[in-house]
């Protein structure tokens, strides 16, 4: 067995663990706080979403690139191929757009009042519901092609069309309406970052105004760091992190679709980045969600 293939290997393992771990926790918190009698928060449904979504990134993309690491192939058939690409393309378009979803329902829960938009404040509440579903729906439409891109090794072998990928084969782009296609999924993907940076930086705004409207409370009150310092800390961390390792891992995504002869090192690195942000993110999203939520 490859050295490299080992030690990627092992990092799986670990992103599954951690990940596994951290999101089952925050399942735990829902449960926890649902018998024991407190309040639902409103974004609630949007957190449930996004740690459904990250379970199902690490068990269709983690589990089968760790068994073709430590040397396993042809354990997919055809079917179990295009379901797992597919699932997994669903669930990470799910992550990226509730977490777009947090963000912006969170900078319009978080806004003062006697804000310009409050009308809107007034009824968002009721469309978090709607949202979550139309999220869903979106990714399975969105990546009903998927299946018909992907197929396993063994067919893959025998037609020059297919690119190998360790434990599946995915079509290589030959036509205008394969490249189309890619290019129509990148730009969900941007424009759920776009909402995501934007809900983010209206909440950065937000807290800033209102530490300065309260900075002397908290030179006497509390000489440390406030808790809008503290949030916006949170939210600026949560969303770097996010935006950097999704924008690696849309890169390592293109080169795996347009670029000829990809190594198992870029596939390799193109999947443990795509599973960073499931395993980091119930850690981040505990601190700042409890932070965000008490100064809402």
């Amino acid at each position: 067995m490859i050295s490299t293939d080992l030690a990627m290997g092992i990092i799986f393992v670990s992103q599954i663990t951690m990940g596994m771990m951290g999101n089952s926790a925050l399942f735990c918190c829902f449960i926890i706080n649902e018998f024991s009698g407190v309040r639902a928060r409103p974004t609630d449904l949007i957190v449930k979403s996004l740690t459904c979504a990250n379970f199902m990134v690490l068990l269709c993309k983690g589990i089968p690139q760790t068994m073709a690491a430590f040397g396993w192939t042809y354990f997919l058939d055809s079917i179990a191929c295009k379901l797992v690409f597919y699932f997994h393309r669903v669930a990470r378009g799910v992550s990226l757009g509730s977490t777009a979803l947090l963000s912006f329902f969170q900078a319009i829960m978080i806004t003062p009042r006697n804000a310009k938009y409050k009308h809107f404040k007034a009824s968002a509440y009721n469309v978090i519901g709607p949202s979550v579903n139309m999220c869903w729906s979106l990714q399975m439409v969105l990546n009903a092609f998927i299946p018909v891109l992907v197929t396993d090794l063994g067919d893959g072998k025998n037609c020059t069309d297919f690119r190998d990928l360790l434990y599946c084969a995915v079509a290589k782009p030959h036509n205008l309406t394969y490249a189309l296609y890619v290019i129509l999924l990148g730009s969900s993907d941007v424009m759920c970052l776009v909402l995501m940076i934007w809900g983010s930086g209206s909440m950065v705004l937000v807290l800033l105004k209102h530490k300065q409207r309260v900075q002397y409370m908290h030179r006497v009150l509390c000489p440390k760091s406030s808790p809008e310092t503290r949030a916006t800390q949170t939210i600026l961390v949560l969303v770097g992190s996010f935006v950097l390792l999704y924008s690696t891992s849309g890169i390592l995504t293109m080169c795996l679709t347009f670029v000829n002869g990809t190594s198992r090192g870029l596939v390799h690195a193109s999947v443990a980045t795509a599973a960073c942000f499931p395993a980091l993110c119930p850690f981040l999203l505990i601190k700042h969600y409890t932070l965000v939520t008490r100064l809402c």
